[in-house]
């Protein structure tokens, strides 16, 4: 476990016990640290009594006598308001960060790579600690994704923390600079914790912070949110800034053109790999993220052959397109984690004829961005929260069926692929005309489930219950054309 030197002996406050706080909470009582921990689920409280975690009310501790409240990410310290805590710790004047800030001052020597954006993070922060394995280097890869910034082991001198940050988790870092800083896209999300559009840039931005002349910031200008902040840092001369992006030639950065992934970092626009034989990479937007870790790890030194290795290697993540059964000729796709409208049109721009399974607890502006895909949507079975609006969005455009839950949308959605696949058999002999039945929400989780990763799970439990023993996870699902896609 991780060791933090400079809170041995101070009083630390820790609020939110979920998996954030927990570690936090552990890693600071290694570190000989005073810890007063606390959150407002009883079912939390009790998880961390179960370990002997020392719990106090942080609204009846005196904050004057803590070096610093530790709070969890989803926890708001500003919008819509803060937490009560929060104002309190606030009021005296108490330093308040998050669980990376404290792994950035244990001392260990080692780089930190940053990737945020509204969409793809994941899948870039997991590529990138994917290619630096692959070529022996020693790397640490989490965040907002999968194990705790302040969880992780140590990567050594020398070695990499790969960390994807959420634009909650940025806010709450003070000191940390981050060696490679990527920034994919940015697209409205999370408006009411960052109290509009401009907050929520402001947030994401947050990942170029006290970069200098000896950092990297690598930034995605598909989007004119995005592309508006690299001119500004280019013009600002301070860190290494390479453009990327997954449909447009990007002079001195990384790009693809003509299905071919471009170097031109180096100013030789050098062919690297066609984007299309990385088969986990599907679409114009993991072409974008393709090129990001392209270039964040060229900037830690490896060479093309090893970055080509190491995408041509990467093996996807679940609930990201995820592949999960193939069954008599259809694809099931978990993409559970698209939780907004731009995230499901990556999802729907790469297939032809979709059975399309949806909803949830709706984010701003519902899926009327969505309308250019719906010719490709045979039928719609939706849920949650969602479902009327979204059925009113979809009125007259695309047929739609309103279910109960995600059990009954995909017996509904299974019944007609098997009824089409009877009545149209093999009519071109092209896997792109066979139908797919797409689970992406286009919304949050939290109105049926915990996260989206057990939303995933259950449409993925599903598909295998239905297909048994005929499941073929070796075979993926069939992409639409490559030579169409450009960015949604």
């Amino acid at each position: 476990m991780i060791a933090i030197p400079s809170m041995s002996g101070r009083n630390i406050a820790v609020l939110g016990l979920g998996k954030s706080g927990m570690a936090a909470a552990r890693a600071l009582i290694h570190s000989g640290a005073h810890v007063l921990a606390w959150d407002d689920d009883e079912t939390c409280r009790n998880c961390a009594r179960a370990e002997d975690m020392p719990l106090a009310d942080l609204m009846a501790e005196d904050f004057s006598d803590m070096a610093a409240l530790v709070l969890s990410p989803g926890i708001p310290h500003t919008f819509p308001e803060p937490h009560p805590v929060v104002t309190r710790a606030q009021a005296a004047n108490c330093e308040i960060i998050g669980e990376t800030e404290l792994l950035s001052r244990a001392g260990t020597g080692a780089a930190f790579i940053s990737v945020t954006g509204t969409n793809g993070k994941s899948t870039t922060t997991a590529l990138i600690g994917h290619i630096l394995d692959q070529a022996g280097r020693s790397a640490r890869t989490g965040g907002n994704l999968g194990v705790p910034s302040v969880a992780l082991d140590e990567p050594g001198p020398g070695g990499y923390y790969v960390l994807e940050m959420s634009s909650y988790q940025l806010e709450l870092v003070s000191t940390l600079v981050f060696d490679i800083a990527v920034l994919l896209n940015i697209s409205p999300d999370h408006t009411d914790r960052h109290g509009g559009l401009k907050g929520y840039m402001s947030a994401k931005e947050r990942v170029f912070a006290g970069q200098g002349a000896s950092h990297t910031a690598v930034i995605g200008i598909d989007d004119a949110h995005s592309r508006g902040l690299f001119e500004n840092l280019k013009a600002s001369g301070d860190a290494l800034t390479i453009p990327v992006s997954g449909a447009d030639r990007a002079a001195g950065g990384v790009y693809v053109e003509n299905g071919w992934l471009v170097n031109d970092i180096e100013g030789r626009e050098e062919r690297v790999m066609e984007i299309a034989t990385a088969t986990a990479l599907p679409g114009s937007h993991n072409a974008q993220n393709a090129a990001a870790a392209f270039a964040a790890t060229r900037a830690v030194g490896l060479a093309m052959p090893q970055i080509r290795d190491g995408i041509h290697s990467f093996p996807g993540l679940p609930h990201r397109q995820e592949p999960v059964a193939r069954i008599n000729g259809v694809a099931f796709i978990n993409d559970s984690k698209a939780t907004n409208a731009a995230a499901t049109a990556r999802a729907l721009y790469c297939y032809d004829h979709i059975i399309w399974i949806a909803g949830g607890q709706a984010k701003e502006g519902g899926i009327e961005s969505l309308t250019p895909y719906f010719g490709r949507i045979r039928h719609a079975f939706l849920i949650g929260e969602a479902a009327d609006a979204f059925s009113r969005t979809l009125q007259g455009k695309v047929d739609a069926t309103l279910c109960d839950d995600l059990e009954s949308a995909f017996a509904g959605a299974y019944e007609m692929v098997t009824v089409q696949a009877a009545d149209e058999p093999e009519a071109s002999g092209k896997a792109s005309d066979a139908p797919v039945v797409l689970f992406s929400p286009a919304c949050a989780s939290f109105d049926q489930w915990r996260d989206f990763e057990a939303r995933g799970d259950a449409f993925r439990a599903l598909v295998h219950k239905r297909a048994g023993i005929d499941v073929n996870l070796a075979d993926g699902p069939a992409p639409g054309p490559g030579s169409k896609e450009t960015t949604p």
